[in-house]
């Protein structure tokens, strides 16, 4: 949210448990552009700031890994 977005993003999560939580953000062709986040986290409300003031335009994908779950969308920038 907000999608699309121009240059920055937040990606909003709740992790019901403590764990480790990764998230990646990858270009179309399957390449890492980004690593937001890697570290451990408690349970709880999150938000993570994506500027992507140094990337094209065009469709990227995060890649949210918290434990055994892994969460993928889609985000569109437009600039």
């Amino acid at each position: 949210y907000p999608n699309p977005f121009n240059p920055t993003t937040t990606i909003n999560y709740t992790l019901k448990q403590a764990g480790e939580v990764q998230i990646e953000i990858f270009n179309m062709q399957g390449q890492k552009v980004a690593t937001l986040m890697n570290e451990n986290k408690g349970a709880g409300d999150y938000e993570v700031n994506f500027d992507a003031a140094n990337l094209a335009s065009g469709i990227y994908v995060y890649r949210l890994q918290a434990g055994t779950t892994t969460l993928t969308k889609k985000m569109a920038l437009i600039k």
